[in-house]
């Protein structure tokens, strides 16, 4: 997946299919989930965060679903920072799975970040460090 710097492997349990046998659509935020995080760890790894102070909320979700994805895939979801402003940030995602020796994108998908105080309660800044990591890590400027 050209311009995607970070994969994550994706499990696919047995309880996330329904009885059509394949992934219920409500698993994957999950698994998008699962890549957010292992790409801050990537990204942010030099940076100190203590999340009950400055972080980010996720404001908004969107998932385009292209293919079912079954309890037998090999699933990898792409993650990558397409756009910084200066409160929020979006995040790309493709769900993708090796079939019939070709890798095959299974799901699209973008959700928002916003910058976030939890002492205050409040919306703020991404933090320079965050912008500067994230660009470095992206290895380009928004």
């Amino acid at each position: 997946m050209d311009g995607f710097k970070s994969k994550t492997k994706i499990q696919i349990r047995f309880g996330d299919t329904d009885a059509l046998g394949h992934v219920n659509n409500a698993f994957y935020l999950s698994y998008m989930e699962l890549a957010r995080i292992e790409y801050f760890d990537n990204a942010l790894k030099n940076i100190k965060i203590d999340w009950t102070q400055d972080g980010v909320i996720l404001a908004r979700a969107e998932l385009d679903f292209r293919q079912m994805t079954f309890l037998t895939d090999d699933a990898w979801m792409h993650i990558r920072t397409s756009r910084i402003g200066t409160k929020s940030f979006d995040l790309e995602y493709a769900l993708t799975a090796v079939r019939n020796g070709k890798e095959e994108v299974l799901l699209t998908g973008k959700t928002v970040m916003v910058g976030f105080n939890f002492s205050s309660n409040q919306t703020i800044a991404i933090l320079p460090e965050w912008r500067e990591a994230i660009e470095k890590f992206e290895e380009r400027t928004y």
